[in-house]
């Protein structure tokens, strides 16, 4: 680490030395802007046919992002709403097979994975019966809307030997991947914390989606959706804005501080924090939902082989005033910050001046007259200056993804990688699951007015 460290910051005079720590870079854009290439490539184009399992937004994300692959063929959808039928034979063919029951998907012997792309409480069961059945799951993020639901996930992955992938595409980022490469270069010093955060303020960002004008029990199969939640009667919002409601959804820390661990566990390797602690409000969006607007959480990651101590704050504002609508992070090293936008990172260090200099805010200012000249006196014979006790800061340099680049595409082909070749599935269910349960452990410490404690290598709450 140390003499990697050296290379990289004997070669750091300009901007192009910062591409050197890592393999997936393009050209230099400028000066100050180096372009980043994915390295992330197919390893063979054998047919798979795949069946969408929840044809709502994300849906459609995934599968629109799984057809750009060579090989990828559509052959099936399910959703519990008609209209989303209708429009998934409109848009991918009117010989492709719809259903309101996802065992019919499964039943189908030509069918090789499915996309679970349901409401969180419906994952953990849907992902089972899959992979029982035979099929690979690519299932969206979080895994499991509880934590205690996440070994039976890893179990049923074990047992049947399915690829199993969960979707949150940080993980197959180019610019997380090689914001890692720097991380693990040692430029930016020792890891002392990570910031996350995600701000949003429309009321799109805060998950009310359209509902359309024939919601009715007649085009939705409302009670098949209720599930192992409450029996209500028909409800439309509930069924078309159901992140808002803690019986089918995990709110902000299921659907966002997921992705942002998601990122922190890619950069360090990390198996996860040992404590949460998280704050939790309703600010804005008091229409009948019960998830917060508001999160703040606080986490401890304990030093293993893998990565010294640091800690990360997680922060989601659903309600933010400034309207700037970030997501990010910033990894603060003791002698410079990464920080990370969606498809893009900017590296800044800084060099410290040898000398602690004095005088200031410094105790000297209360030294007598006769011991301020012994002192300089002393100081000028260990230092051999006067000056010091401050720092320069390098010229920032920022990597981005070329235009049109899409981290979702990069995450579907590492999942049919993994089932055309077997080649290997960072986000499987144990990453899955220590993703998942950290965030959801930000839900149970606001209900319970306390730290989460919680033990990333068995994976169980203590």
């Amino acid at each position: 680490m140390k003499n990697q460290r050296r290379e990289f910051l004997k070669k750091a005079g300009g901007s192009l030395a910062l591409a050197s720590v890592g393999t997936g870079i393009a050209s230099s854009a400028s000066a100050k802007s180096i372009l980043l290439q994915s390295d992330i490539r197919s390893q063979a184009n054998d047919k798979i046919r795949i069946g969408l399992i929840g044809a709502g937004i994300i849906g459609h994300y995934d599968t629109d992002a799984a057809l750009t692959i060579d090989g990828i063929e559509l052959v099936a959808a399910c959703d519990l709403y008609t209209g989303r039928l209708d429009y998934a034979k409109e848009k991918w063919g009117k010989d492709l097979f719809t259903t309101r029951d996802y065992r019919e998907i499964l039943a189908r012997p030509d069918i090789d994975a499915v996309l679970i792309c349901t409401p969180d409480h419906w994952h953990q069961r849907i992902a089972i019966d899959a992979m029982k059945a035979g099929k690979h799951v690519y299932c969206e993020k979080p895994m499991v809307q509880r934590i205690e639901d996440g070994q039976a996930i890893i179990d049923a992955q074990k047992a049947t030997g399915k690829v199993l992938q969960v979707g949150s595409q940080r993980a197959s980022s180019v610019a997380v991947l090689e914001a890692k490469k720097v991380l693990q270069s040692g430029v930016i010093g020792d890891l002392t914390f990570v910031s996350a955060y995600c701000d949003r303020t429309t009321a799109m960002g805060a998950w009310n989606y359209s509902i359309p004008t024939d919601a009715s029990p007649e085009t939705v199969d409302f009670d098949t959706f209720l599930g192992y939640a409450p029996k209500i009667p028909f409800d439309a919002t509930r069924f078309f804005r159901w992140r808002n409601y803690s019986d089918y959804g995990t709110g902000a820390a299921g659907d966002l501080i997921v992705h942002l661990l998601t990122t922190v566990h890619t950069l360090t390797d990390s198996k996860g924090p040992n404590k949460i602690f998280s704050a939790g409000d309703l600010k804005y969006w008091k229409d009948g939902r019960d998830a917060y607007d508001v999160i703040n959480a606080l986490m401890t990651y304990p030093k293993t082989e893998q990565h010294d101590s640091f800690q990360v704050t997680t922060r989601v504002n659903l309600c933010d005033g400034e309207g700037k609508g970030e997501f990010g992070l910033k990894l603060v090293g003791t002698d410079g910050v990464i920080t990370i936008g969606w498809n893009d990172y900017t590296v800044q260090t800084l060099k410290r001046d040898p000398a602690p200099g004095f005088g200031g805010y410094d105790s000297f200012t209360s030294f007598s007259a006769e011991e301020k000249k012994d002192f300089k006196k002393w100081y000028v014979d260990k230092y051999g200056t006067e000056k010091g006790g401050g720092f320069t800061k390098n010229e920032p340099v920022k990597f981005e993804a070329p235009q049109g680049y899409d981290d979702r595409v990069d995450h579907m082909i590492t999942f049919f990688n993994g089932v055309r070749t077997g080649s290997p599935i960072l986000e499987d269910a144990e990453f899955g699951l220590r993703a998942a349960a950290p965030s959801l452990a930000c839900n149970l410490s606001i209900a319970q007015e306390k730290p989460i404690l919680w033990d990333p290598i068995s994976m169980k709450l203590i």
